[in-house]
């Protein structure tokens, strides 16, 4: 259990990072044409699929989603009110439905949703398997799951201080927990900023 997967600390850790997270963060580990290439992968392909962003923070990558879905059909979902507020200032996401909610306990029956995106916040998850058999379970047969999060760094100062702060999986750990969630034919598409 790293320093941030505990949901107390992430959620006071938000609590003030939302306030410049736009500015100084994304910038850094998630750029536009990150969140294109990776929503390629979510095959956002109608206008009127029904699309959870889990984990959805201040809105970048729902800004993407609401570019080839209608915003009415997309629900942000997060544990940070601070983040979620957030977002209720981008005017490109008016219409979407925010709630306060955990990856890991999702607030929707069975079969709910066409696509399921979580971008930027497995690596907050304490218990990542559990939150990957959600998004099985709330998506309806067919659906597409697209989850985006860090890969353990090569390096070993990089590599222990990663250890501390968050969880960076391996590319083995992503395809285990999709697999064994229920999900089939699953492909690691590796995006990084310019």
């Amino acid at each position: 259990m790293r320093l941030i997967q505990h949901k107390r600390e992430a959620y006071w850790f938000y609590r003030f990072l939302s306030l410049g997270y736009d500015d100084w963060v994304n910038p850094l580990f998630w750029t536009p044409a990150m969140r294109s290439a990776a929503l390629e992968a979510a095959r956002l392909d109608r206008r009127d699929l029904s699309v959870l962003d889990a984990g959805a923070g201040t809105g970048f990558t729902t800004e993407g989603i609401v570019a080839s879905v209608d915003a009415a059909h997309v629900t942000m979902l997060d544990q940070s009110p601070h983040q979620l507020a957030r977002a209720a200032r981008r005017p490109l996401l008016a219409g979407v439905r925010r709630l306060l909610g955990d990856a890991e306990a999702l607030p929707f029956g069975d079969d709910a949703f066409d696509r399921y995106v979580s971008a930027g916040s497995i690596e907050y998850w304490p218990d990542p398997q559990r939150g990957i058999a959600e998004a099985f379970r709330v998506l309806r047969p067919g659906g597409v799951a697209t989850v985006v999060g860090p890969v353990r760094p090569a390096g070993r100062v990089a590599r222990f201080l990663a250890d501390l702060w968050m969880l960076f999986p391996t590319v083995s750990d992503y395809r285990t927990w999709f697999e064994r969630a229920g999900f089939e034919d699953v492909r690691v598409v590796p995006v990084a900023p310019d």
